[in-house]
């Protein structure tokens, strides 16, 4: 019986029906928490609210783990390196593992009516379940011919592992190799890891790990868009947009159709100067893979006195989607004179002690301290046409500066993504022009509406 397609009370009577034995105490909570300050205080807020909630319940204290504070490893966003670390600390005293976001809620009654409808004795994977409308480039075409058959958790809402499983999977990490050192989407590539093609446990989907808030609910989620003041003003965000010649009349009058209208401060950096775009030629020639030398040539000119001064930078590709004006209000959450890195987030070799970096064409934003601390460091290229947001992240990581990712940047099109998830984000940003009508997504996704007052 697929026990992913059935509700979750009648997967209760499955297993044996609760016994209402288990405690707060016997669960341990992960909140998956930044090292940036901003993510950092609102992973201990949230801390901080659980444990209150927990002692008003008089159900015993749960085990509060903020992700950032596990090691000093920054890998262990990635989770399946952590694994080892909750697992030496909490799994022997522990029954349940709970992962969730910084901004997602938890009623903790109800939490344990859940985990109480499932033997601890057991391998469970829990979580709102998601899949794949079509064959995903970021989970590399797999299940192709039938995208839907495979379940994977929403963050959001959280997801828990049974402490039996945790303990396997740690097992497994200390004798298997991963069969990719990059981590591109953290949810999918841990529910294949624990479905071990097959030989594993399939995600569980329970109806009470929610997004949207109702009566039933042992989660919900606010926003990856919260509110932290007016937004960042146009003139301290410096736009670089990275092209070459061959795409002057392609991909730049996209930019110039959709989000161009939006910037204050905006150059074109391309291999030939172009007084129609306008494009600079920064004496680096274009390169067929990485922009690495590109990129560092943008950096310099950024803290240069040849371009206004401005706290925050945005590096794009010419076929990059993005909405200016959500991104000015995410910046406002964010300290500038603070060194970040900030993006969609991907790892490299983080099983072995590897390194995280925002990727290029979702957009990276530094803010000029960053830029600063790059610059003034021995770190550059070993190429110009290495990759140039992998250079920057290992970069970044020698300097421990940290990655921090915002899921509302995307490396790839809407069709890449599950349609429920997107449709409870207010996205920033999308990338290529594959097979899709750019000005159409634009405007679908990204084009911010007037007021109805204003219509």
């Amino acid at each position: 019986m697929d026990l992913t397609r059935i509700p979750p009370q009648a997967a209760g009577q499955q297993e044996g029906d609760a016994h209402g034995s288990l405690g707060l105490q016997d669960v341990v909570i992960v909140v998956q928490s930044q090292r940036n300050s901003f993510h950092a205080r609102r992973g201990a807020q949230r801390k901080a609210e659980i444990l209150q909630e927990a002692a008003q319940l008089g159900k015993g204290l749960p085990v509060v783990v903020l992700l950032h504070e596990l090691s000093e490893y920054e890998g262990d966003w990635s989770i399946l390196p952590a694994l080892p670390r909750l697992s030496a600390s909490h799994g022997r005293s522990a029954s349940w593992f709970f992962f969730i976001e910084e901004e997602t809620s938890v009623l903790l009654r109800n939490l344990l009516q859940v985990l109480n409808r499932y033997q601890v004795q057991e391998e469970w994977f829990l979580g709102k379940r998601l899949h794949d409308d079509e064959a995903s480039i970021i989970h590399h075409y797999a299940f192709s011919e039938d995208p839907g058959s495979f379940g994977y958790p929403d963050p959001a809402a959280g997801w828990a592992l049974s402490a039996p499983l945790l303990l396997r999977l740690t097992e497994r990490l200390h004798h298997e190799n991963l069969k990719s050192d990059f981590t591109i989407d953290l949810k999918h590539e841990v529910a294949l890891f624990i479905w071990e093609e097959g030989n594993g446990p399939k995600l569980t989907a329970v109806s009470e790990f929610c997004t949207e808030p109702n009566d039933n609910c042992a989660t919900w989620f606010t926003t990856y868009l919260p509110h932290c003041g007016d937004p960042v003003s146009k003139n301290n965000l410096f736009v670089a947009v990275k092209t070459c010649q061959r795409f002057h009349s392609e991909r730049v009058t996209v930019v110039k159709e959709t989000w161009e209208k939006d910037a204050a401060l905006l150059e074109y950096y391309s291999d030939v100067a172009d007084a129609s775009v306008p494009a600079i030629d920064l004496g680096v020639p274009n390169t067929e893979r990485g922009h690495c030398g590109k990129t560092f040539a943008i950096l310099r000119r950024f803290l240069s006195e040849a371009v206004p001064k401005a706290d925050w930078l945005l590096i794009v590709d010419d076929d990059t989607l993005i909405s200016l004006p959500r991104l000015r209000r995410l910046l406002r959450c964010y300290d500038p004179k603070e060194a970040v890195s900030l993006g969609d987030r991907y790892g490299y070799g983080l099983i072995q002690s590897g390194y995280s970096y925002t990727t290029g064409g979702a957009g990276m934003v530094l803010s000029r301290a960053a830029v600063s601390r790059l610059l003034s460091s021995s770190c550059s290229c070993y190429s110009d046409d290495a990759p140039d947001d992998m250079v920057l992240g290992r970069c970044f990581t020698s300097l421990r500066i940290p990655v921090t990712h915002s899921p509302l940047f995307h490396q790839a099109r809407p069709g890449d993504y599950p349609a429920s998830l997107l449709s409870l984000r207010h996205a920033i940003s999308f990338h290529k022009h594959w097979n899709i009508d750019p000005v159409a997504v634009y405007r679908r996704w990204l084009q911010e509406r007037p007021p109805h007052h204003e219509l």
